[in-house]
């Protein structure tokens, strides 16, 4: 008997000492956001933002497992659980979306992503401040320029009757080449505007990440007669390996994203097995044909794919010892 009250006494001890230990976490945590309440208050305005427009729209991914109708509603339309992405993969089409897709954000992995690394150690070593400022703003002016006048340019540029580098090529004696409708060039145009349009405005965080580092060890390296190659390669790259770690994992989750509305007008005829990716196929499917369904099925193949990529990427990244993205 003396056993059951002193081991109830125990639990009751324990229970108390649980619900303490909880009540002073909330404390804390109450006391936290009440100290920095301001700064909670300037993620309001993106936490409404991520919840309305990001998490919210979740609920749609129940149509792909309907034949929707926007008439009956989601809860009246009919279920046909996998049928959709059946279809999906078992389409002629899907090998090559996913061809496409992949060509091309590998092709802008490999070349366009170093880019702003090597562009930002470049900017980095300038010395006169006003220069460096120009040079900031001329790499970052094509960012704020939209893909339509991108996209224009490149016709100006590149169109094989009027093209400025096809006339000069005429003018040379030299066969005109048909840049914009030659499947072999469409890939490498595609990253070539990117690296126009984004590698400049790419840098900003790298050269933020360089500006945090401490001065002290390019100055302990020169006295030890190390020169610019070597205090980049030694102090400034390993500075912002975390960065840059950061940035991959990220950009390795949107590697099914090729940007659609480049993509869209680029596209011609006689580029459109090159040119044909997940994006279009859901505008041309879901938006023209209205198969809302089905192109709903495809977006969520993409999310998963993707979310795949960045919880093995940053898996990957902790082995090695890096801080990844969580």
């Amino acid at each position: 008997m003396a056993s059951r009250i002193e081991a109830a006494g125990k639990k009751e001890i324990e229970s108390a000492y649980t619900e303490s230990a909880a009540a002073g976490r909330w404390r804390s945590v109450w006391n936290g956001v009440k100290r920095d309440r301001y700064l909670y208050l300037l993620m309001l305005p993106g936490i409404v933002f991520f919840i309305l427009f990001k998490y919210v729209p979740m609920w749609g991914i129940l149509i792909s497992f309907q034949n929707y109708s926007p008439y009956q509603g989601m809860w009246a339309s009919e279920w046909v659980g996998l049928e959709h992405y059946i279809r999906f993969f078992s389409n002629p089409d899907f090998l090559i979306l996913f061809r496409n897709t992949m060509a091309i954000n590998l092709l802008s992995l490999t070349f366009f992503f170093p880019l702003p690394i090597l562009l930002s150690v470049m900017m980095n070593e300038l010395r006169g401040a006003k220069f460096k400022k120009t040079i900031q703003s001329i790499v970052y002016l094509p960012h704020f320029l939209s893909w339509v006048i991108i996209v224009g340019i490149t016709f100006l540029l590149l169109s094989t009757g009027e093209g400025i580098i096809n006339q000069l090529l005429a003018a040379a004696g030299l066969h005109r080449i048909d840049f914009l409708t030659n499947p072999n060039y469409f890939w490498g145009l595609l990253t070539v505007q990117s690296i126009w349009k984004d590698a400049g405005w790419g840098t900003v965080l790298f050269l933020a990440a360089m500006a945090g580092i401490d001065p002290q060890l390019n100055e302990a390296a020169k006295m030890d007669g190390a020169g610019r190659f070597r205090q980049i390669w030694h102090i400034t790259l390993p500075g912002i390996r975390s960065v840059v770690i950061i940035l991959l994992i990220l950009r390795i989750g949107h590697i099914m994203d090729v940007g659609f509305e480049q993509v869209f007008l680029m596209m011609n005829g006689a580029v459109s097995d090159v040119a044909d990716v997940f994006d279009t196929y859901v505008y041309r499917l879901g938006i023209k044909q209205g198969q809302l369904s089905f192109s709903t099925a495809v977006g969520v193949f993409k999310s998963i794919v993707g979310l795949i990529l960045v919880i093995g990427a940053n898996k990957l990244a902790k082995k090695f010892g890096e801080d990844g993205v969580y």
